[in-house]
């Protein structure tokens, strides 16, 4: 067997024992749950959350997107859209004028997701003092854990 073989095996054993965790992800059979798995890297995606936030408020054209999320390179801004657009999320429409026109929308399922997005950013918000602290002290453990190595 093949080293590749090996990994494929293992990789299909341990999803194998993922799908059989009792739960939620016990409702869903194996193709159900890699789709899951694909749309929520999707709409967890830090990009995409503000691509589709921005989008929230009406129409854009990619320069607007551009200005509003700042921190995201254009390559990214692009890849981005075209990710959310392959899923039915945001609509591209191209108007032919000069100079020619784009403008960038949420489509009725997009603007679906606004509300697990805001429920999921108030939790976030909510449990920031919690979450820190925990973060911080794991970042203490390991940096003492690193310095007696």
């Amino acid at each position: 067997m093949s080293n590749y073989e090996g990994q494929a095996a293992s990789t299909g054993e341990a999803r194998a024992n993922v799908l059989r965790l009792s739960g939620p992800c016990e409702r869903w059979d194996e193709r159900d749950a890699d789709f899951i798995r694909e749309i929520l890297d999707l709409v967890g995606d830090k990009w995409s959350m503000l691509v589709i936030g921005a989008l929230a408020n009406g129409d854009a054209r990619y320069s607007d997107l551009d200005t509003a999320i700042p921190a995201i390179s254009r390559r990214m801004l692009t890849l981005t859209l075209k990710r959310l657009q392959r899923s039915g999320l945001v609509d591209r429409a191209a108007y032919a004028e000069v100079p020619p026109r784009v403008e960038y929308s949420l489509t009725s399922l997009g603007a679906s997701l606004l509300s697990a997005i805001e429920h999921l950013a108030a939790w976030s918000a909510e449990q920031h003092t919690e979450i820190r602290r925990h973060q911080d002290a794991y970042d203490m453990s390991a940096t003492r854990s690193a310095s007696l190595a």
